[in-house]
């Protein structure tokens, strides 16, 4: 898988993680809220450089596509996204690792970065299904992957320590190839990206 993709709109550009962005990520990376309900947390420089190196090394092992989000409005880092769990034997991806500053969340911002890395998916890489997780108990995360017409498929228990040592329990959702043209039709086709 190509590491030099860019995926754009008029709303958002996600283009490569690149290590000489560690300081513009870590303005939106030292937001305390980002990391309530998260399996990592980054409360420093460290912690962050890690967290990018770690990210780094799927995308040479092909098992992810680590993205910084710039919202397009603005012209600002916003965060950090990927297309990890990338099984182009199995054609399936996950979308995770999804994190954007408190300004931007509410903004369409997350929509039009949702919308640009499903089309990829879908259309491009041709993949059969989009998953994507989140802790059981992130409440915003579940309602706005309801909101993009993701399927909740089921918990699973104890699936994942976080950072504080809590047994999380992982909600599942997806997307199918068959499901995507009706909801890029109806959850996204009324927006002008």
């Amino acid at each position: 898988m190509e590491y030099s993709l860019v995926l754009e709109n008029k709303r958002v550009l996600l283009r490569p993680l690149r290590v000489s962005d560690l300081d513009a990520l870590l303005e939106v990376a030292l937001e305390p809220s980002l990391w309530e309900v998260g399996l990592t947390r980054v409360s420093n420089r460290e912690e962050l450089a890690n967290y990018m190196d770690i990210a780094l090394k799927e995308a040479v092992q092909g098992t992810s596509i680590p993205f910084v989000v710039i919202d397009k409005a603005t012209g600002k880092v916003a965060g950090s996204t990927r297309f990890c769990g990338l099984m182009m034997q199995h054609k399936r991806a996950e979308i995770g690792y999804t994190w954007i500053h408190p300004s931007y969340q509410r903004s369409g911002l997350n929509r039009a970065m949702k919308f640009e890395m499903l089309r990829y998916a879908f259309e491009v890489m041709k993949l059969n299904r989009v998953e994507l997780k989140t802790d059981e108990r992130n409440s915003k995360s579940r309602n706005a992957m309801l909101a993009i017409g993701c399927k909740e498929e089921g918990i699973l228990r104890h699936h994942m320590i976080t950072w504080t040592g809590w047994l999380r329990n992982s909600v599942l959702f997806s997307i199918l190839k068959e499901e995507w043209p009706e909801i890029k039709e109806r959850v996204f086709g009324k927006y002008d990206f």
